[in-house]
């Protein structure tokens, strides 16, 4: 699993490269887990689910998505996820640059369908079932197959794989405007973005509930119903899994003692990092250590 996907709340992850800016990440989840922490990037996302259930929640919307549906996020979409069910899940996230299908010159494609796109005028359905995207939802299938094998020449039937995708979604109607959102939610999202980017910039140290309910601002009790309310958790349990996450990355050089990465990312004693690693990961840091 690429842990740096999931690190960084205002995702800074290079995704492929500049010659082709996609990449793709697989994941596997016990039942109940936090799967996506909340997040969000310039790139457009498709998650497509294999196994189990997951709640997506995209700005203020939540979807379950099952096994064989998928979800699309545009670009700046802030997103966070979480296992449903007795079964746990699994899924495919791709994440890409759609400036990759950009003609070198400025002709009917580009003016018709990848700046419409771009600008959320014309973008794909947000959710993607059997019932109404069977065929877009074949395209998803075969990116996926082509992103873990990579033949020769699998970056050419990606992009096709899009373009076929646009042209069945404006063909068959599915095609959607998100450039208009309800402006109360637009005024949540950023908001919450402040409040994350904070968190992603102060972690190592300790962050009191006040700090965070001026960025806003509101009182202590209004910001913690609000965080709870586009993230599913408390404020105090997001900045534990953040740091968790950032310890997690930490323990992979064998150099770095526990005690050292407990105060490093923002847990002022060990008793309580471990108790709260423990938690969240379901071993203790030596153990997921000897796991690596």
């Amino acid at each position: 699993m690429d842990q740096s996907f999931r690190q960084s709340l205002k995702e800074s992850t290079v995704h492929g490269n500049e010659r082709f800016p996609f990449g793709a990440y697989w994941y596997q989840f016990a039942p109940g887990a936090h799967v996506v922490d909340s997040h969000w990037h310039k790139e457009a996302e498709i998650f497509y689910v294999m196994e189990g259930e997951v709640l997506f929640q995209i700005d203020s919307e939540y979807i379950p998505v099952r096994a064989g549906e998928a979800i699309f996020i545009d670009g700046g979409d802030l997103h966070t996820g979480h296992a449903r069910g007795d079964q746990g899940c699994s899924f495919c996230a791709m994440v890409f640059d759609f400036g990759m299908l950009a003609s070198s010159s400025y002709d009917l494609v580009q003016e018709g369908m990848i700046v419409p796109f771009q600008e959320r005028r014309a973008t794909f359905p947000r959710w993607m079932t059997p019932e109404t995207d069977e065929q877009l939802l074949q395209h998803i299938k075969e990116m996926t197959l082509l992103s873990k094998h990579k033949p020769a020449g699998y970056e050419v039937a990606i992009k096709g794989h899009l373009f076929l995708m646009l042209f069945q979604a404006a063909s068959s109607g599915r095609l959607v405007n998100r450039s208009r959102s309800e402006a109360a939610d637009m005024v949540k999202t950023e908001r919450l973005k402040k409040v994350i980017l904070y968190i992603q910039n102060h972690y190592h140290h300790p962050i009191r509930l006040s700090e965070l309910a001026d960025l806003i601002p509101m009182s202590e009790g209004q910001f913690c119903r609000f965080f709870k309310s586009m993230t599913g958790q408390t404020p105090v349990d997001y900045m534990n899994s953040y740091r968790v996450r950032q310890a997690a990355e930490l323990l992979r050089q064998p150099d770095n003692k526990i005690s050292d990465i407990a105060l490093d990312v923002g847990f002022g004693h060990i008793s309580y990092f471990v108790r709260v690693f423990r938690k969240i990961m379901d071993c203790t840091p030596s153990e997921y250590r000897k796991k690596l």
